[in-house]
């Protein structure tokens, strides 16, 4: 898993089989760099639009086959042919990207899962097609899986987020619950703010349930490495409960004898 970026997707895991590594890693670095650009630094909105921009352009040299002007996008040129990657998939996360530089509240779930839909779910879009394994319906287990990671990372970061000025809880669940954006301000953790987290912790569980066969359908070392990111965002929902959804000052993370559990959790009879 990643440490500080996309961690709650694999990152050219020791699972996955040793040709797959370097590609898997390829894809890392360039969603990383370019979620980079949205949220680090003190860059004005502009100059995180052009750079992202210029992402773009690479993206257009490999499909005009060109030779792209970046290291990273000549590498990348040849794993996407190597694999016949679909140069959509990289667009969508630029899309995502450049989203965040310019939305920061969202009115309900549906503009929160067309953000996923392009932030998230085309990593597990871009593993599938280079394991070789997308089908149509591990296409949509993988969506939801991706999705709800997603949301959980959502859930994990409140404060992080809300201090670059966003905050991913639908605006119309809020108001449903009585909470408004003086709860994240001030890490207020009161009855309604466990109501709503309590609320948005199962959606995402009975989101990732519904994805969660594709660990059963791929074999190997790449349905154990499925398997465990599935139950490592499982674990992590069940982390928000136990600190009674307090991510203000107990962010959940993985720590070693998390492993332990997820291992004993990730055999094909748990899921």
């Amino acid at each position: 898993m990643a440490v500080d970026h996309y961690e709650n997707f694999p990152v050219a895991s020791i699972l996955l089989p040793k040709r797959l590594r370097r590609a898997v890693e390829l894809i890392y670095h360039f969603a990383r760099q370019a979620d980079d650009f949205a949220d680090e630094g003190d860059l004005p909105d502009a100059e995180r639009l052009a750079r992202l921009d210029s992402f773009r352009a690479e993206l257009k040299r490999i499909a005009q086959h060109e030779t792209p002007q970046a290291p990273l996008f000549r590498d990348l040129a040849v794993i996407i042919a190597e694999h016949q990657l679909p140069l959509q998939l990289f667009h969508d996360l630029l899309d995502a990207f450049s989203q965040d530089v310019i939305k920061k509240r969202y009115a309900n779930f549906d503009e929160v899962l067309d953000y996923c839909r392009r932030s998230a779910n085309p990593v597990g879009a871009l593993l599938l097609h280079l394991y070789e394994q997308a089908t149509p319906q591990n296409l949509v287990y993988s969506d939801n899986i991706c999705t709800s990671l997603q949301l959980i990372n959502f859930w994990q970061d409140v404060t992080k987020d809300h201090a670059i000025g966003r905050i991913y809880l639908p605006q119309d669940e809020m108001a449903r619950f009585g909470v408004t954006e003086a709860h994240i301000a001030e890490s207020r953790v009161d009855e309604a703010w466990q109501q709503l987290m309590q609320f948005q912790v199962q959606r995402a569980r009975d989101i990732m349930k519904s994805g969660a066969p594709l660990g059963s359908i791929l074999s190997g070392r790449i349905g154990l490495e499925m398997r465990l990111i599935i139950a490592g965002g499982n674990r992590i929902l069940a982390k928000l409960e136990s600190v009674q959804f307090d991510m203000f000052r107990r962010r959940p993370v993985l720590r070693p004898f998390d492993w332990v559990i997820m291992l004993a959790k990730s055999a094909p009879f748990h899921l």
